[in-house]
């Protein structure tokens, strides 16, 4: 099992949540809440307000988010959802847990701990987008006005 960062529309109550429990796609299970240690840009662009993390770090804020523990399968589809690596790179990224319900033995982690997760970013990106503006939580339905397009299913 490996553990993934969300931060957009794959989160709870966002459009593409339901993606992560459709057993067709594979096995995944929520653990807890989280933000990057570091700063980076988490922008909403396009013509389908798609969000993206941009992969420069120390830019930006430190972006909250959710971590699931996905089984090969669930990774695998969510590499193909992320059109990985045209689109989005799978990486990892240091975290640090805001809220832990995860009951696995050995797999404990309290508020404050620090933990590394693989997370999906972008290195590809339009040169305006460093200079857009940048979220440190993203909701489709939040005061940016972007609403996010799901004729893109990103």
């Amino acid at each position: 099992m490996t553990w993934v960062f969300v931060y957009s529309t794959l989160k709870k109550g966002q459009p593409n949540n339901y993606r992560m429990f459709d057993s067709n796609n594979g096995k995944a299970e929520y653990l807890g809440s989280a933000f990057t240690t570091q700063k980076y840009p988490l922008v909403i662009t396009t013509e389908y307000n798609i969000p993206f993390l941009l992969n420069i770090p120390g830019q930006g804020h430190r972006v909250h988010g959710e971590i699931y523990k996905v089984d090969d399968q669930m990774l695998k589809f969510l590499d193909d959802f992320k059109s990985v690596p045209m689109l989005y790179q799978r990486m990892v990224v240091q975290l640090e847990v805001k809220e832990w319900v995860g009951k696995t033995e050995g797999e404990e982690m309290s508020p404050g701990s620090i933990t590394e997760v693989f997370v999906y970013t972008t290195t590809t990106y339009e040169p305006d987008w460093p200079s857009l503006p940048c979220y440190e939580s993203y909701d489709s339905e939040g005061a940016h006005g972007l609403k996010y397009n799901k004729e893109e299913n990103l």
